[in-house]
């Protein structure tokens, strides 16, 4: 159907794609661009595999958003937010068939995932792959969602760092590497670094309906100073990177230029939706640090 001519379904397909939260996919980006960088240095790059796993990747980060939209929906958590798109919350969308969209985008990145491995030859990446739809569904969902108890910052750095780098690094070249295990810190820690912005500003609804967050636990104060740790962290995962391959890799860090307008922001005490142009530029440094390290590596001297 023609959606210039029909403005209600262009309106829909606009409210669709606003629920699948476009700004989270530079981090599910982050990830791949990394592990690649990671094969590129072991001289294992395969664009075909690199695909599939970014397909995975990006499926799979629209999938949580969905599940996300859709649990925190039913149980009301989204009724008064600050923030993205709620389709659930904001009556835009029918729980159901946000649920179905989460289901079918979890089953994209499963396809894509299958295939993936049978290019590896190793079918023992598929616990792994489960154990990621799973983890991406019980964030928000089912009856105790570890989201709600603050492990929310755990998942990320493993679901959205480490597994992402190390697997797309992985299926290309049979192994990982010392510097993409520094990579996938970084990528992991930023990813947490986006969380806990997101987390930050949300403190007062996710209080008032118990939604036990790490934000929530700990407080405001103390957020944003686990915030600016974090994002100090990933920039000494760059020197561990140059320290196992070359000096010229310090570089990169010119890429945390792009964390000064958010720590300003988080760490000046910002609330609410002045925390939004936060969370947006958090992510662009996720992203930055991906391009930036998938490109040193790649560039690496054998």
């Amino acid at each position: 159907m023609n959606t210039d001519n029909d403005p209600k379904q262009g309106h829909r397909l606009r409210v669709w794609i606003a629920g699948a939260r476009p700004r989270t996919l530079p981090v599910a980006v982050a990830g791949v661009l990394t592990g690649c960088g990671a094969a590129a240095e072991l001289n294992a790059f395969s664009p075909l595999r690199a695909l599939l796993a970014l397909i995975v990747a990006v499926a799979l980060q629209v999938g949580v958003n969905y599940a996300n939209d859709y649990s925190d929906g039913i149980r009301g958590t989204d009724d008064n937010r600050v923030g993205p798109v709620r389709l659930v919350g904001q009556g835009l969308a029918t729980a159901a068939a946000v649920r179905r969209a989460a289901l079918l985008a979890f089953l994209v990145a499963a396809l894509a995932g299958v295939v993936l491995v049978a290019l590896s030859g190793r079918w023992w990446l598929l616990i792994l792959g489960a154990a990621c739809l799973l983890a991406g569904w019980f964030y928000t969902g089912g009856p105790r969602p570890y989201g709600y108890l603050g492990l929310g910052e755990v998942f990320v750095f493993i679901f959205f760092g480490v597994v992402p780098v190390l697997g797309t690094c992985y299926v290309q070249a049979d192994r990982i590497s010392g510097p993409g295990i520094f990579a996938s810190c970084g990528v992991g820690l930023l990813a947490c670094a986006v969380l806990l912005t997101n987390n930050l500003r949300d403190i007062p609804g996710d209080t008032q309906v118990g939604k036990r967050t790490l934000a929530v636990r700990i407080g405001a104060a103390r957020t944003r100073g686990l915030y600016l740790m974090i994002v100090l962290l990933a920039g000494g995962t760059l020197i561990g990177i140059a320290w196992l391959t070359h000096w010229w890799v310090l570089v990169t860090l010119v890429v945390f230029a792009l964390a000064v307008n958010p720590v300003r922001i988080v760490m000046g005490g910002a609330t609410g939706a002045a925390l939004i142009p936060a969370l947006k530029s958090t992510g662009l440094l996720v992203l930055g640090y991906g391009v930036a390290v998938a490109v040193a590596l790649a560039l690496v001297p054998a």
